[in-house]
């Protein structure tokens, strides 16, 4: 099923979407976020409203989560080699390319934007901002020490998160958060597909900026998997109905080119993951 949250006659609707009929089905919920907590619950059973024709409605950033999104760095192999070589890694061990240990950060949810909403390049705080394409976990039910084995259980559902970066502040502050941190700097959607709907550990995940295509891989490259990352972030701490995992991103970003090539005002960043969709943003 495709969830998303849409802007439609003045009201924001949390919808089941069936793109093929035109039509989206109110969920008889506030947000998003209501509809997870009470599927993990087991409250939520099915769309409740009428169907409604998709026309005038404009997709939103499909969740806003609980607390942080959590992040994940250096995850494909490849984009490990090319961030250890850009000269913009903080903190590094000199010489290790491949971590041991996952790589975690955290990106505010005041950083959340939609579909087709323009991106604040803020020029006045940076002047070297990258994009990313990562698929994005959410988690369903909650729980702490949550093994492996059991990980999938608890995923509602997938989308797609470009992690945009100001590799300047990210570099200059030796950490990652404020280069993540600034508003708009997390694009988001277009929906949510529930876990059913794909295998996540073997998708295409692609980006193009201004239609070339920049960054190409496949999930079955993530050096540290989806379980494996459920299973560490949920080791002494709970994880939450609604917590978003961005699982890191493939080599193709701005800094791994020769010369480095930062975003530009009118810039459109196009991403793909195969089974979820599109999600597309341009840059002023």
């Amino acid at each position: 099923m495709k969830l998303a949250t849409v802007s439609h006659e003045g009201a924001t609707l949390p919808v089941a979407l069936d793109p093929e009929r035109g039509q989206m089905t109110p969920l008889g919920v506030g947000s998003m976020l209501e509809w997870i907590q009470a599927s993990s619950a087991g409250g939520a059973k099915a769309p409740a409203g009428q169907p409604l024709a998709l026309t005038g409605a404009r997709l939103l950033a499909p969740l806003v989560p609980p607390r942080n999104i959590f992040c994940v760095g250096k995850n494909y192999r490849e984009h490990a080699r090319e961030f250890a070589q850009s000269g913009f890694e903080a903190g590094a061990v000199q010489g290790a390319e491949i971590d041991a240990f996952p790589a975690v950060f955290t990106k505010p949810a005041s950083c959340i934007v939609g579909p087709d909403d323009p991106v604040d390049l803020h020029a006045g705080v940076t002047s070297m901002v990258d994009y990313e394409v990562e698929l994005a976990v959410i988690i369903g039910r909650g729980g702490r020490d949550i093994s492996r084995a059991r990980a999938f259980d608890h995923i509602f559902g997938y989308t797609i998160i470009n992690d945009v970066t100001a590799r300047d502040r990210q570099r200059n502050h030796k950490q990652w958060f404020l280069g993540k941190a600034l508003d708009g700097f997390c694009p988001m959607g277009p929906w949510i597909v529930t876990r059913d709907e794909i295998d996540a550990e073997n998708v295409e995940v692609s980006c193009w900026v201004n239609g070339e295509l920049r960054q190409h891989a496949n999930t079955r490259d993530l050096i540290f998997d989806i379980p494996g990352l459920i299973e560490t972030l949920s080791a002494g701490m709970t994880l939450l109905p609604g917590d978003i995992i961005s699982t890191g991103t493939p080599a193709g970003v701005g800094i791994g080119l020769k010369p480095p090539r930062f975003l530009q005002s009118g810039d459109v960043v196009r991403m793909s993951i195969q089974g979820i969709g599109e999600l597309s943003n341009r840059f002023k």
